[in-house]
């Protein structure tokens, strides 16, 4: 189960909630207590952090940070709809690093066998290792890092690959 604890600024105990009644992972992080981040950590959900949402609706950031460094597993996503219309994960990555101070190595994690993990998929895909699916994007960079502080690095894709096959190429 995946459960939103969106709320409108009064903290109602939906992280507590959700881990009690077994989500593999919560969004809407904005509000969480201490003891949330304790229990998410203690029992293993997946925090869904939306960089966008909290930046275009101008929300409290989540405590990522905290989260991270207590031990609670953080992956990203875009919380594409109307009100947060991003799908660039690219973006959202560059966005929790700066807003959210998290590392690249933290963010591309985040963005990628966390985020699978989220879905209880990690052991299928998120990361590349024998056995894996093979999915991957390939972008036409000096390193890696390019790919998140380059805001327009969508521009150097060059292949998407799809279970080891090549889907698209830009070259």
């Amino acid at each position: 189960a995946v459960v939103s604890t969106q709320s409108t600024g009064n903290y109602i105990g939906g992280t507590e909630m959700g881990c009690e009644i077994g989500a593999t992972a919560i969004s809407h992080l904005e509000e969480v207590s201490d003891g949330g981040i304790k229990m998410m950590a203690e029992r293993g959900v997946v925090a869904v952090i939306l960089p966008t949402t909290a930046h275009i609706l101008k929300l409290p950031p989540p405590p990522v940070r905290k989260m991270l460094d207590e031990g609670v597993i953080v992956c990203l996503g875009t919380d594409f709809n109307p009100n947060a219309y991003c799908v660039s994960m690219l973006t959202v990555m560059n966005l929790a690093c700066i807003m959210f101070r998290m590392s690249m190595e933290e963010a591309m994690v985040a963005a990628t066998l966390n985020s699978a993990a989220s879905l209880g998929k990690s052991g299928q895909c998120g990361s590349l290792e024998v056995g894996k699916w093979a999915d991957m994007v390939l972008f036409e960079v000096p390193r890696w890092e390019h790919v998140i502080y380059q805001m327009n690095a969508s521009e150097t894709l060059t292949h998407v690959i799809k279970r080891g096959k090549v889907i698209h190429s830009c070259i």
